[in-house]
């Protein structure tokens, strides 16, 4: 077993305050919001009417002109690969956007989970065309690999993502969660937060989760992940 170093420790005393608050507070702290519990392991939420139909229309037209093929992560360096189990388009919007509706996302990530938006990486952006999908994965690092120590090292843990619809596919899209038997339908303007560590900050391996693929119709959705420190 792995030993755990000082930064690790303040992991998961942040992560244990921040997500009991959640849990236990969850109604009192945003009861305007429009929302559901989905599951218990990983913690999965719905919230409608997220955001508005405008938002999300202006979120993909500013989205689309820069958009390229998905990468994911080299666990053996710090950089970034194409694989044939993406297979979306995407972008990134910075940290410091002055989008309208990217400043709501971040302001009301802070609000539903209580983590400071400077948290927050940058959002992005994925567009999904006919047959397009993302297979089943996990949203945390791995220290122990040297790409996923080097991701880690810029703000801890993934401990949260949220996932946002700019639209509503004519068939298929959804977002799945295989070993929790989750499977969520994509609807414009709805939001699905899920946390990808456990109470006691460890990865929670039922968080493994895709996109499946597009049947009709295209997708687009925004995704925010949510560190346990400040993102750099």
């Amino acid at each position: 077993m792995r030993k755990l170093n000082n930064y690790s420790y303040i992991f998961i005393l942040t992560l244990l305050s921040t997500t009991t608050l959640f849990s236990s507070r969850v109604e009192k702290d945003i009861s305007s919001y429009d929302f559901k519990k989905v599951a218990d392991s990983p913690e999965v939420y719905e919230f409608e009417h997220f955001l508005t139909d405008e938002e999300c229309d202006s979120i993909i037209k500013k989205a689309k002109p820069d958009l390229l093929r998905s990468t994911v992560i080299d666990t053996n360096s710090s950089k970034s690969l194409l694989d044939t189990r993406r297979t979306s388009l995407g972008t990134f919007f910075s940290t410091q956007s002055e989008i309208a509706a990217v400043k709501k996302i971040r302001s009301q990530a802070e609000t539903i989970t209580g983590i400071s938006k400077k948290n927050g990486e940058g959002l992005q952006v994925l567009y999904y065309s006919i047959g397009a999908e993302y297979q089943p994965h996990f949203d945390f690092f791995d220290p122990e690999s040297p790409g996923g120590l080097f991701h880690y090292n810029r703000g801890g843990q993934r401990v949260a993502t949220l996932l946002v619809y700019l639209n509503t596919p004519e068939k298929g899209g959804e977002t799945i969660f295989p070993k929790a038997r989750v499977s969520i339908n994509p609807t414009k303007g709805k939001a699905v937060l899920f946390y990808n560590v456990d109470l006691q900050g460890r990865p929670d391996p039922n968080s493994f989760h895709g996109g499946a693929p597009v049947i009709l119709g295209e997708k687009w959705i925004a995704t925010l992940w949510i560190r346990e420190q400040r993102f750099r």
